[in-house]
């Protein structure tokens, strides 16, 4: 065994007396190399007790966490900052990080205590971020991450020696096992109490007589002190931008000079500084064995590799991967949305029982338990969807198919870190789009975020559903192989296939660049950690509820509401059959006494006694649908199904919960005892006034093709809108997305038409 975890085993014995009766509440910030186990590790500090918000001003994400260093003391604040190389920030992500860092962010205080996350295996590059925090002046603590794995490669990290030669503490964990966790919340404690570590490196004596003229040039803020103007001075003499003082900018630009004059390399000072001083540390703490014969862990690695990221192999198995998550996505769901749709169908006939008849009782199982029931169904799939993204995260396979997808990227013109945002799209574009931060070049940047609404987010996932649950379910290929898991799959592959036409051309026209070339590490492969994969699908699961119990139940209120209003009134003429009309034909036919004494005609014309459909076709909502119908009839649609679409431009899933509404599920009607038992079976009983089915297996693949093409999410546009600080791309992308839908929906009826599909 190594010399590792040579830490105090208890977390209280090593707090000193100060810590244990200060009750400051801290502010501890987590900062790191992407891949460093910095995500896993502050799951296991913080457990549930997590939230996400933004930072002032941009659109990045803030999470923040509740961290219980020591159960006598108050919890402290654990942020949890993206993912960063260096200082040199290029990105979005990066320059957040860094100014959270520096306590450059409004209205965010800089943390008291900095966590650096190590990782062990890749020990001399995570260090040289590390050397930047020391110049800080911050306490500071190294969280030295997946030492288990080192130690399999047979390296061995002599921990305290790395903490004396760095001059802080170095603290080895194992988040997935909780191993150190406790020593790591007394080494924190300790550093807030005592002083920063000092650098321990110096750079030539010309570049630091510089560094002093610039120091001392420099006006002191309140609080300053030489370390803090010292760091000023580096950050003006050694950095890509040049201050925008003009006295100060010229100071600078004659320091320049004058380190050019004595060495043309001087801009390079500070990293081969950084990196001597990290290689003479390592090599003192830092061992490494012969590999055994026997341990072939990397070589398991390699090879591999050299299947899942082969040319021609890789794509294969990119694809079986894709096939085999959205077939077990559709198989699996199917029992508890079963049990989900029947708890709804119950919960709606004992309210219905319960209540006298009315608007009220009409209100919450038309409108609340068929609305918001209706999306809720759909909550195994979309949380079968995330386990699946993040395991496939977590194993490292991510990496591994943004690699096999460059070739494609860079064909279109688009970056191959493109590949990331546009897979977060297949969730949510919303998070997609925020993450095309990481992309430095403004327009490979503007560009992914105008094709990630394509990607079939998790919304579009009860629509399809619907559509194949409804016509295409009991149905196998190869009497295996579910027909709607290649639906699906094919709709994904269409929304793809069309996102890189429209950047392809895109990047030929008004979005030209060329797109430079990927570079990416490769993580190792690693077993999951089921706490992450958890609270992954918790966050999820919470999301999706909260939005269906506010923006999809106050759009199901309302849309109850307009299929409601304005009401009808109902008259037995003279052969008894019942009439519909609108109030004011009502009141003139009470007054005349009959029709034909000049009373208008009845508002609708059933004479059926199918209130339900008379009410529709003159409420509010259904005049809406029938202004649309000539427009959208060449596509299959009727004015039913336009009302639909009009209620998902608000949001996608939405679809569902207004079809439950307008087709009136589990109500009765027309003297039934009870009406349509599932939205499915309303669906495929549903009529047109000919009498001919509305929905036919060609009517629901032209509804699936229109979703997968138009951007139909309100929140999505705002965040574009946020994105780009203009209304002149979201309003863009409304538009061409919405044309693509029209004419792809117009292709697939009118040719499945003349196909025979009709």
């Amino acid at each position: 065994m190594s010399t590792l975890f040579q830490v105090p085993s208890s977390a209280e014995s090593a707090l000193p007396a100060a810590a244990r009766t200060n009750t400051k509440f801290l502010t501890i910030a987590m900062a790191g190399n992407p891949n460093a186990g910095k995500t896993t590790l502050f799951n296991s500090l913080t457990g549930l007790r997590q939230k996400v918000a933004n930072y002032p001003g941009v659109t990045v994400e803030r999470k923040e966490g509740v961290w219980t260093l020591d159960p006598t003391l108050p919890p402290a604040r654990l942020i949890d900052l993206p993912g960063l190389y260096s200082f040199d920030a290029a990105s979005i992500d990066e320059r957040i990080a860094r100014d959270v860092l520096t306590g450059d962010v409004s209205g965010t205080l800089q943390p008291d205590v900095i966590v650096a996350v190590v990782d062990a295996t890749n020990l001399e590059r995570n260090l040289y971020l590390v050397t930047q925090l020391i110049e800080m002046g911050r306490p500071l603590v190294v969280a030295l991450t997946m030492v288990d794995m080192a130690e399999r490669g047979r390296v061995k990290i002599d921990a305290d020696e790395l903490s004396r030669s760095l001059g802080f503490p170095v603290v080895p964990v194992v988040a997935t096992r909780r191993q150190g966790l406790d020593e790591l919340a007394a080494a924190v404690l300790r550093a807030a109490e005592e002083d920063a570590p000092v650098q321990q490196w110096q750079l030539s004596e010309t570049a630091e007589r510089e560094l002093q003229r610039l120091a001392g040039s420099e006006t002191p803020s309140q609080g300053s002190d030489r370390r803090t103007m010292r760091n000023a001075a580096m950050r003006d003499l050694y950095g890509e931008e040049l201050p925008t003082e003009s006295e100060r900018r010229a100071a600078v630009e004659a320091a320049r000079g004058r380190l050019a004059w004595t060495n043309p390399h001087w801009w390079q000072e500070p990293l081969l500084e950084r990196y001597r001083w990290i290689e003479t540390i390592t090599a003192r703490a830092v061992e490494q064995d012969a590999p055994h014969p026997s341990d072939n862990s990397k070589d398991a690695t390699s090879f591999i590799d050299r299947f899942v990221t082969h040319k021609v192999f890789g794509l294969v198995i990119l694809f079986l991967v894709m096939l085999l998550v959205f077939q077990t996505i559709f198989s699996w769901a199917t029992l508890p949305m079963d049990l989900i749709d029947n708890g709804f169908g119950a919960l709606g006939e004992i309210v219905r029982e319960r209540l006298p008849e009315g608007l009220l009782a009409d209100l919450l199982v038309d409108g609340v338990i068929a609305g918001v029931g209706g999306v809720l169904v759909f909550l195994p799939q979309i949380l079968l969807l995330f386990f699946f993204i993040t395991i496939l995260e977590d194993t490292g396979y991510m990496a591994r198919a943004a690699f096999l997808t460059d070739r494609l990227m860079r064909g279109v013109g688009l970056h191959g870190k493109a590949f990331m945002p546009l897979l977060s799209s297949f969730a949510c574009a919303i998070p997609g789009i925020m993450a095309t931060r990481t992309i430095e070049n403004p327009k490979d940047r503007l560009a992914t975020i105008m094709i990630a609404p394509l990607m079939s987010c998790s919304a579009r996932l009860p629509v399809y559903t619907l559509m194949i649950a409804a016509f295409f379910t009991d149905r196998k290929i190869f009497g295996f192989l579910s027909t709607g898991a290649l639906i699906i799959m094919a709709m994904y592959l269409l929304g793809i296939a069309v996102a890189v036409g429209v950047a392809w051309v895109l990047k030929k026209t008004i979005l030209r660049a060329p797109a430079p070339p990927l570079v990416m590490e490769m993580p190792p492969y690693r077993v999951p950690n089921p706490l992450t994969v958890l609270q992954t699908i918790w966050s999820r699961a919470f999301l999706f509820v909260k939005r269906a119990g506010t923006v999809i139940l106050a759009i199901s209120i309302v849309l109850w509401a307009l299929v409601t209003f304005p009401r009808l009134e109902t008259t037995t003429g003279a052969n008894g059959i019942d009439k519909f009309y609108s109030p004011a034909t009502a009141q003139a036919v009470r007054e005349t006494g009959t029709e034909s004494q000049g009373a208008p005609a009845p508002a609708v014309g059933g004479e059926d006694g199918d209130v339900a459909g008379a009410q529709l076709r003159q409420s509010f909502a259904g005049r809406a649908g029938r202004l649309i119908e000539p427009v959208i009839a060449p596509l299959g649609f009727d004015w039913k199904m336009g009302i639909g679409l009009i209620s998902s431009f608000a949001a996608r899933e939405t679809l569902v919960s207004t079809f439950s509404i307008i087709y009136n599920v589990g109500t009765p009607k027309n003297g039934e005892e009870e009406g349509s038992s599932s939205l499915i079976d309303a669906v495929r009983n549903a009529r047109r006034a000919d009498g001919s089915p509305a929905w036919t297996p060609l009517v629901a693949v032209s509804m699936m093709v229109f979703f997968v093409l138009a951007c139909q999410c309100m929140s999505t546009v705002a965040i574009v809108r946020r994105e780009t600080n203009s209304w002149r791309w979201p309003l863009f992308m409304v538009a061409y997305m919405l044309a693509l839908a029209y004419v792809a929906s117009l292709v697939t009826y009118q040719g499945g038409r003349l196909l025979g599909f009709g």
